[in-house]
């Protein structure tokens, strides 16, 4: 197929020009999204081709520092796609090999360039010792899936609703959809309130919330509150109060209850988890406690790669110093012999591990359940849960 040269040349200069104005300090989505609005003249083919090229490039992560930005963004198209015309143009003896397996890729780059895989992800030799590092380095250079939770009820309705318009899918289980990333979910009305966008990963952990009706439960970090509406789709008779550090949290919160015609949470909280919590909730205790901790969010790199050159080993102290904090002050409002659900987006063992090593030598807990869901094995996120029990 011909390649326009001068279209090409067009897409990389859009790619340079969206790159060097990005100051890291907002997710890369949302920065796109503005650049193009203030850059209304290019049109949807340019929006497409800027995004895919910069969210490419950053999949190279650490690796290949040295290499000038055309031959990096060429790498990372290799490794990323399966046909480039920016690659046919400037390494057509590397097309020929793009619908290669990744691994057989990377290890053709390897012999090629040199290129370390190792490189890629940051902080490696603190990563979970269950992860397989190349496996989920590897994994980096594909983009995960989108996925859905379908409200219990629904499954017939979501499911022969996405058949009958003929959108494939993968039926991971009755309450569970993967759908290709960039799917349009706001294009099927009609199923509005009957699913949640929620990563695999995250569904899996409402196996470590077993709950009983009547009891009095905790989502202490609710955010947008994805795992109080899973919980209460299985639990609908707990009684769940929830908290955030922010009121707009909260609102955003009630908003995402009300688009799934859901009742929200009675009882929520505006709390600042790293203060003394007494302050606001007394003595009160609860029959089980969800903290979901704010983290690195390493496990979830695979979607907003721009962070993995960002990171380092200060920032992953700070998380652990915040996470143990967080927890210290949660722990003193759940009952004994109840369980406490500790949960993070994260691969790296000082947010994981440690911290529930720390939680069982300083309060008397005893790990029950403790798993790295490896999200990177099924295009998914990767997340970290445990479930522990208070003893004293």
């Amino acid at each position: 197929m011909a390649i326009n040269e001068k279209r090409v040349a067009q897409h990389f200069r859009n790619f340079e020009r969206a790159l060097s104005g990005y100051n890291y300090n907002e997710p890369l989505s949302r920065y796109l999204t503005r650049f193009f609005k203030e850059n209304k003249q290019m049109g949807s083919s340019d929006r497409k081709m800027t995004s895919r090229f910069i969210y490419n490039y950053f999949r190279l992560g650490n690796a290949l520092k040295d290499a000038n930005l055309l031959d990096k963004l060429c790498f990372a198209e290799y490794l990323c796609e399966v046909e480039s015309s920016l690659l046919a143009l400037h390494y057509p003896g590397l097309a020929e090999f793009s619908s290669e397996s990744l691994e057989y890729k990377l290890n053709h780059l390897q012999s090629k360039i040199n290129l370390d895989w190792k490189e890629v992800f940051p902080l490696l030799d603190h990563l979970s010792e269950s992860v397989e590092k190349e496996s989920f380095v590897r994994s980096h250079f594909v983009q995960p899936d989108l996925f859905i939770r379908i409200k219990r009820g629904n499954e017939l309705l979501v499911s022969s609703s996405l058949k009958e318009k003929g959108i494939a899918f993968k039926e991971l289980n009755p309450n569970t959809l993967a759908l290709p990333n960039g799917f349009r979910l706001q294009d099927f009305s009609k199923l509005e309130g009957k699913h949640e966008v929620q990563d695999l990963s995250s569904q899996k952990t409402i196996s470590f919330m077993e709950a009983s009706s009547a009891e009095k439960w905790w989502d202490a970090c609710a955010a947008s509150g994805g795992k109080a509406l899973m919980f209460l789709d299985k639990y609908p008779k707990v009684d769940l109060l929830v908290s955030d550090i922010r009121l707009s949290i909260l609102r955003n919160l009630n908003d995402r209850f009300d688009k799934a015609k859901l009742a929200s949470p009675k009882r929520q909280k505006v709390l600042d988890l790293t203060l003394d919590t007494t302050t606001i909730l007394g003595k009160e205790e609860f029959d089980g406690i969800i903290l979901d901790v704010p983290c690195s969010g390493s496990g979830t790199w695979g979607r907003t790669p721009e962070m993995i050159q960002q990171f380092s080993k200060q920032k992953l102290q700070e998380f652990s110093d915040l996470q143990k904090k967080i927890a210290s002050n949660v722990v003193k409002h759940l009952k004994i012999g109840k369980p406490l659900i500790y949960m993070t987006c994260s691969v790296y063992a000082d947010e994981n591990e440690q911290v529930v090593n720390y939680l069982v030598d300083q309060f008397g807990f005893k790990i029950e359940k403790m798993e790295l869901i490896k999200g990177y094995e099924n295009k998914a996120d990767s997340m970290f849960a445990a479930r522990l029990i208070r003893m004293r």
